[in-house]
């Protein structure tokens, strides 16, 4: 009995964890802010304020109850760059995932983000992706700024569904990313969240602790795209069998 009401506990979401995580991440912005910032600004290098970011982003995550169990990862080699595509289920999904690529990676901001003061700059040295998901043309101008991210050595993370599933059940594919990948030649490799549509879902803002996986599968090599829809599909299956096997297709 002890053992079933100590699980209930565990499973019940947690606002206290959830205000400690926020708490935590807004010392880390102040501290950004104050060191971060301003030597990064300088020195034109975002190494520093990278690094500082994926310690805090993950960090903030295991204050809030939440465990991540990784699977694959060591089939990745850190010399070579890739194009990682994941599902998403989860605002907890970005500061999970981000901090295990190996080497630095970029990502597409909302270009709104671009700006304000200071920090759209500091996202330009960062050789961030603005990106207007509205706009079809600014998607283009967004596939060639992802182009000249990856020319420079640079990973590149996407979310390929473009927004939350509420279910945790795979949305349609936006197109764009496997217009990068054709444009690249750059290994790409599917990434499966799962977990985090229970311990964090679109639309509730306490997290409830738990385990999150997020599964690395075997890159898929240039020569193996095909045509466009063919990596796609690739893409897909592989996303689709690490999740869970009642949200599968």
């Amino acid at each position: 009995m002890k053992v079933a009401t100590h699980n209930r506990r565990e499973r019940t979401a947690s606002p206290i964890r959830t205000i400690l995580m926020l708490v935590f991440w807004a010392a880390a912005l102040q501290f950004a802010a104050l060191l971060g910032f301003p030597w990064t600004y300088l020195t034109k290098d975002i190494t520093f304020l990278y690094r500082g970011c994926m310690f805090a982003a993950f960090t903030g995550v295991r204050i809030a109850g939440v465990k991540v169990r990784t699977v694959g990862l060591e089939k990745l080699d850190p010399a070579r760059t890739y194009i990682f595509m994941s599902n998403h289920i989860s605002n907890l999904d970005p500061p999970i995932t981000l901090p295990l690529i190996p080497r630095r990676t970029s990502v597409m901001v909302k270009k709104e983000l671009f700006k304000v003061p200071i920090l759209g700059r500091i996202m330009l040295i960062g050789s961030l992706v603005p990106v207007d998901r509205g706009n079809r043309d600014a998607g283009i101008s967004a596939v060639r700024d992802a182009v000249k991210a990856i020319e420079q050595g640079l990973n590149m993370t996407i979310y390929v569904e473009g927004k939350r599933s509420f279910d945790g059940k795979l949305l349609p594919f936006k197109k764009g990313p496997f217009y990068l990948a054709e444009e690249c030649k750059v290994p790409v490799v599917p990434i499966t969240i799962s977990g985090t549509e229970e311990v964090m879902p679109k639309a509730r803002f306490a997290i409830r602790p738990g385990m999150v996986t997020v599964q690395f599968h075997d890159p898929i090599e240039p020569a193996d795209f095909g045509e466009r829809d063919c990596l796609m599909a690739q893409v897909r299956a592989a996303i689709n069998s690490g999740l869970p096997a009642e949200l599968r297709e």
